[in-house]
């Protein structure tokens, strides 16, 4: 009986993982929003992290290559501007990665963002594993994510886990990796800090 109570368990802590599908956009749409970053290629994990419990809630993971994605596995986030394929977000920029942040960050959860610079060949290949990996069930997000990590050239040691904290820990140690961590007062709905998001971003595509 204990594997049934340790998914359970698994599946109340990543509640915030497990989001409603939308449809896939369309290539067009999504070329139309293509954004790459001036920075040198690299990807962020992202975590988010229970501020009472210390447990993780949900694992992003942002990709700078030909263009910036996020591999958003059963997420919650949404946009009007902001389309979505396959558990991937397009069109990352600066004020969409805000909204995204902001959005997770509340009275209940911080946000970790640890972000490491990659070669060329190595952004390449994270970005074909998250565009091409297909859409994740819901409390897969860590699984998903450390699955993709360690069939990049480099990450080959990142261990496969249900967990976001736990990987969060072991991205840690991954040499030259920077970390941020993001904190919000505002309200402990997420639905509401998505609108909010929303309204943000549709007001400075309206600019």
């Amino acid at each position: 009986m204990r594997t049934p109570i340790l998914i359970l368990a698994l599946c109340a802590a990543l509640a915030g993982c497990a989001a409603p599908q939308r449809p896939d956009a369309d290539p067009d749409t999504i070329a139309r929003v293509a954004y790459r970053d001036a920075g040198n290629p690299s990807m962020s994990l992202v975590t988010v992290v229970n501020n009472r419990t210390g447990q993780g809630g949900h694992t992003a993971l942002m990709v700078n290559a030909s263009e910036r994605v996020i591999f958003d596995p059963a997420g919650s986030f949404y946009a009007d501007v902001v389309p979505e394929r396959q558990d991937v977000l397009y069109g990352i920029s600066p004020s969409v990665f805000r909204a995204y942040r902001s959005a997770h960050a509340r009275s209940t959860f911080h946000v970790v963002t640890q972000t490491v610079e990659l070669t060329p060949a190595q952004a390449q290949t994270a970005y074909q594993l998250v565009t091409t990996n297909g859409r994740v069930p819901g409390a897969f997000c860590a699984n998903a994510t450390s699955s993709i990590l360690r069939q990049i050239p480099g990450f080959e040691g990142i261990d496969v886990t249900y967990y976001p904290v736990k990987l969060q820990e072991q991205f840690a140690q991954v040499p030259g990796v920077v970390t941020d961590k993001f904190y919000e007062d505002d309200s402990d709905d997420l639905q509401s800090g998505l609108a909010a998001g929303n309204v943000t971003l549709n007001a400075e595509a309206d600019s």
